[in-house]
């Protein structure tokens, strides 16, 4: 079967959460990954949402935290003083899995604002939600988006989000008992904090993707690993379950 470089990210995304007991989602492209995992690797992982949704199974992917689908086919439906309080803050979540407008070196996210130049006003995002709150307090944090130089900058315009600060040592010094990113899936490869710097770097490309693709389309100079592998393509199960949620989920927005 054809596939996207989309389709090739999304898939990777979902495997990434194999063996994942639950997952504080993000909407958009970590939901798409979250729910194509429970169709795929991992039938088992409780989606747990900011709206106080836990264990939801949506049929198609939901259009946001607020989607009436989320609580109708959840196990239980709590508070969202609850939700932070007592689950994420209580350390009883293994996954959070977080998109991004800008990322740098040490996964620190901006998804609050972005300076568009000389003479030229500032573009307004949606702000940070919880990904504060789930980068600091979910046992691990897996993070999806498209990779190019826009997206990963060499100094993000705006802090929204902790990932790794500006190296080994800062998210403790803070009190985060959260691990923080651990990965960084794109549509050209995988980045992982190296363990010495939790500096970001390369150690997965996508089939057809070259490890200087990826370095032109990344605003620092990325290192990567000694050995670069290469991703498993799409196996058709997946291809077909993802196509799926996608198409349901433009059906019931038509």
């Amino acid at each position: 079967m054809e596939f996207s470089r989309d389709e090739l990210m999304e898939v990777n995304a979902a495997r990434a959460l194999t063996g994942a007991r639950n997952c504080f989602v993000g909407i958009g492209l970590p939901s798409t990954a979250a729910n194509l995992a429970r169709a795929t690797v991992n039938p088992d992982l409780v989606l747990i949402y900011e709206s106080g949704t836990i264990g939801s199974k949506p049929t198609r992917l939901p259009l946001s935290i607020g989607d009436g689908e989320l609580a109708e086919t959840a196990d239980a439906v709590v508070s969202v003083p609850e939700m932070f309080n007592y689950w994420l803050q209580g350390g009883r979540i293994d996954v959070g899995f977080l998109g991004a407008a800008q990322i740098d070196r040490y996964a620190n996210i901006n998804t609050t604002v972005v300076d568009r130049g000389p003479d030229k006003p500032e573009a307004r995002l949606p702000g940070a939600g919880g990904a504060p709150e789930i980068a600091a307090n979910c046992g691990k944090v897996l993070m999806v988006l498209r990779h190019s130089t826009r997206s990963f900058v060499k100094k993000i315009d705006f802090m929204t989000t902790l990932g790794h600060g500006s190296g080994p040592g800062d998210r403790a010094k803070l009190g985060m008992p959260g691990a923080g990113p651990v990965a960084v899936i794109t549509d050209l490869g995988i980045l992982r904090p190296d363990a010495a710097t939790a500096e970001l770097h390369l150690t997965e490309v996508h089939p057809g993707v070259t490890v200087e693709q990826v370095r032109a389309a990344t605003g620092w100079e990325l290192k990567s690993a000694d050995k670069v592998i290469t991703t498993e393509p799409p196996t058709p199960e997946e291809l077909t379950a993802l196509r799926a949620l996608k198409a349901a989920g433009r059906s019931d927005a038509a």
